[in-house]
């Protein structure tokens, strides 16, 4: 018995072939339920009499292609790869072969080449990693996740912000819950000063790569490899851990996802539409959420330690730079011009070091050597607001700043678009009545 592959449309002909042999059908009824001509129908009913069925099978059917490429090309190219550019990816690839080979090809055929030589393995057929889970902490206050929320949280009764949160890896409490308008390593100074003070000093944090937490350019030659939100939990003898992946830390991404259902419809039945309302709500919400989610710890111990008389909470989690001070007294800060007043002691620091203390409030402050300086402010440098380099995550917030301050712009033009319309007006008259102009001796 002879088995004959056919293809969805050439069993559609045979059937059709068959009833017009049966005379059900007319060749012009065949021609158009087959799309074809009346003479191709009789082609086809000719050598169906001649040869039966497989005369409608394709003669194409596993030959070559006309247009593919000679076999020695083929494996010419394939060894080149393998030689050469074994750990490419077919767009590199493609890229490569090209520049230096002089051989252009297409991204999709390189590909199917490789996937057929086992040199790539595509996405969807590679092993994905497996993120194995780990324990809970044992202790209370032993690891603190914290991350930020970037959503809608008003849904559309308000702008987009983000939640910062602070939960404990232990019991899944919710420690700190605040809106603000982005991550930002002063609205983290806020947020980890009311932590403090209401449960004292963890023994770490756990967050992402943020580069509020981390100093992500390798390269960076100055500084001292530390960011203001590290030196300031360095100095409260606090540690800062990284992870390396979002799965490494799910605790926290978990409860986002849960405050990113449960917070938005409690926020809406409450009739909360904006930022200081809802802080005003979240600790109410903190202590349900707790009650009905808190895991008890594996040991009762807390492992929170007591503030210091010298921790200066208000200090320390402030932004802290060094700045030289001039032959003139004066200290340049965030485009700003501060002049000391020329005392004994302020005139012993020219070309001397000094800190600058910038607190989340906006206050500044001036030290050497831990002592006050007084001073005033000079003059505000011109502020620079094309091309900042501005961080994914503070994108939101910078953009509605960038639409407040156009809208500022478009009020302000509009005010003097009046005046310019009857100037044009005037000029556009005099130019049409030459006669009219009138000129003062």
């Amino acid at each position: 018995m002879t088995i004959i592959s056919m293809s969805g449309k050439e069993l559609k002909r045979l059937e059709v072939i068959r009833q017009l042999e049966e005379r059900r059908f007319t060749q012009v009824q065949v021609g158009t339920l087959l799309g074809l001509s009346v003479r191709q129908v009789r082609r086809l009913v000719t050598a169906y009499r001649e040869h039966g069925p497989p005369a409608l099978v394709s003669r194409k059917r596993g030959q070559p292609s006309n247009r593919c490429y000679p076999p020695e090309f083929h494996d010419h190219v394939v060894g080149l790869i393998r030689s050469s550019y074994a750990d490419f990816g077919p767009t590199l690839v493609s890229e490569k072969l090209g520049e230096y080979h002089e051989i252009f090809l297409s991204v999709a055929t390189l590909r199917n080449w490789m996937i057929a030589a086992e040199i790539w393995v595509p996405r969807h057929q590679r092993e994905r990693h497996i993120y194995q889970p780990r324990y809970r902490r044992e202790c209370f206050g032993e690891l603190i996740q914290i991350d930020g929320s970037d959503h809608y949280w008003f849904e559309d009764r308000g702008p987009k912000c983000t939640l910062l949160v602070y939960i404990d890896d232990a019991t899944s409490r919710l420690l700190e819950l605040r809106f603000v308008a982005s991550e930002s390593t002063f609205d983290y100074f806020i947020s980890t000063q009311r932590y403090l003070r209401c449960y004292g000093k963890p023994v770490a944090f756990y967050s992402d790569k943020h580069s509020v937490f981390r100093v992500n350019r390798r390269d960076a030659r100055t500084g001292s490899g530390m960011t203001q939100f590290g030196r300031a939990l360095h100095e409260l003898n606090i540690d800062i851990i990284c992870a390396n992946s979002s799965q490494a830390k799910g605790r926290v991404e978990r409860v986002n996802r849960t405050l990113q259902d449960r917070l938005v419809k409690e926020l809406r039945l409450e009739g909360i539409d904006d930022r200081s309302a809802g802080n005003a709500y979240l600790p109410t919400y903190i202590e349900r959420f707790n009650t009905q989610f808190a895991k008890p710890p594996l040991k009762e111990k807390d492992l929170h330690r007591p503030l210091q008389a010298h921790d200066d909470l208000e200090t320390i989690l402030s932004w802290q730079e060094e700045r030289t001070v001039s032959n003139s007294l004066t200290v340049q800060y965030d485009k700003v011009i501060y002049l000391l007043k020329p005392d004994e002691m302020s005139r012993k620091l020219r070309r001397k070091k000094v800190r600058v203390y910038d607190f989340p409030d906006g206050t500044i402050d001036i030290r050497y050597q831990g002592r006050p300086l007084p001073f005033s402010t000079f003059d505000k440098l011109r502020q620079v607001k094309q091309a900042d380099v501005v961080s994914n995550k503070r994108l939101g917030s910078v953009l509605e700043q960038c639409r407040e301050h156009q809208e500022v712009n478009r009020v302000k033009r509009s005010k003097k678009a009046p005046v310019r319309h009857a100037q044009l007006a005037r000029i556009k008259e005099r130019a049409l009545n030459p006669a009219a102009m009138s000129y003062d001796p």
